[in-house]
């Protein structure tokens, strides 16, 4: 029996294929022309967006880790399973990672989606997204040990308190690598006059670090607000710095909220092993830092931030010592 472990992020869509052990890695976008027609989805769609004429929509399908649009995300789910399965789908297990920090509804959501997909699914197992990612870094999350995971994805933040196989404690905030990307617009719009789009403000946080270790400022390319002409700017690395630094703060603020509210025999595990980092938005530049300096923890890196979550499904799937953490919802 196939299995297919998969990851709805909110900016990247990642699928494990337990037949021949990979996993695809593509953008959770979705371009539909007027008549709702899909036009281009994952990457390709990514490469329109900002750049498509008024007849072609694009959008992420998910919003601050919960479907938005059902249908959309649908499709895109069937498209890639199918290209997975060389368009022919076929009975399969599916084991879905969802966030724990929402509403029985929007748990329920994630569940229906594949079923409801077309894609032939035999069972559908739900495992919870802060689970997956510590199995995913090797952590053994069934002892009794205090486990804080702090995932921080593309529009939201999961910090999560894990013991036995399960999640003690977990809050879901809506901050992530899109704010960490607004702040950058916003800094560089009030300070220069110049207005960039999503992409590039991306590109500045993503090469913050190498910038900073070079001594150069971050050249960007944008439309000048008072003469409404297309410009360069030479932006100093500083500002950057300075604008991240209340989103990290937003992020240890909540950090320390869990910690406080967490059973001292727990705090006490966190404290000798300290917390685990991970999620795409982890590596950006100063956030490591910030979050040793604000928590007095030792902050462990993930080693494949982007895909813990769905490294965790993979060993759910290939290990029955795992199993246990994945469930059918009633």
């Amino acid at each position: 029996m196939n299995s297919f472990g998969i990851d709805l992020g909110t900016s990247n869509i990642k699928i494990y294929d337990d037949n021949d052990g990979h996993t695809l890695i593509e953008k959770n976008m979705i371009a539909v022309n007027d008549r709702d027609e899909l036009f281009a989805y994952g990457d390709s769609a990514f490469e329109m967006y900002e750049k498509a004429p008024a007849n072609i929509h694009l959008s992420y399908p998910l919003c601050n880790g919960v479907i938005a649009e059902l249908k959309y995300e649908q499709i895109l789910v069937r498209s890639f399973l199918t290209g997975l399965m060389k368009g022919n789908c076929h009975p399969a297990d599916y084991y879905v990672a969802i966030p724990w920090d929402v509403t029985e509804v929007e748990k329920r959501a994630f569940y229906d989606l594949v079923k409801d997909a077309n894609v032939k699914a035999k069972r559908v197992m739900i495992v919870e997204k802060a689970v997956a990612d510590g199995i995913g870094m090797n952590i053994d999350v069934l002892n009794a040990q205090g486990v804080l995971v702090v995932n921080v994805g593309f529009d939201t933040t999961e910090i999560s308190i894990l013991s036995l196989g399960g999640i003690v404690l977990s809050r879901l905030i809506k901050v992530g690598g899109l704010k960490f990307d607004d702040s950058i617009r916003n800094a560089i719009r009030t300070e220069y006059s110049l207005i960039i789009g999503g992409k590039t403000g991306a590109y500045v946080k993503n090469n913050l670090r190498e910038l900073e270790e070079n001594r150069e400022p971050a050249i960007v390319y944008g439309r000048d607000i008072v003469t409404g002409l297309p410009v360069e700017r030479s932006i100093p690395t500083d500002l950057i710095d300075s604008c991240l630094k209340e989103n990290f703060a937003s992020i240890i603020d909540n950090v320390r909220v869990i910690l406080e509210r967490t059973p001292p025999e727990l705090a006490a595990d966190i404290y000798k092993h300290g917390l685990y980092l991970t999620g795409g938005a982890s590596q950006t530049a100063g956030l490591y830092e910030q979050l040793a300096a604000g928590t007095g923890l030792k902050v462990n890196l993930s080693d494949s931030p982007l895909t813990s979550v769905v490294d965790g499904l993979a060993k759910i799937i290939e290990d029955d010592h795992y199993r246990t953490v994945a469930y059918a919802p009633r």
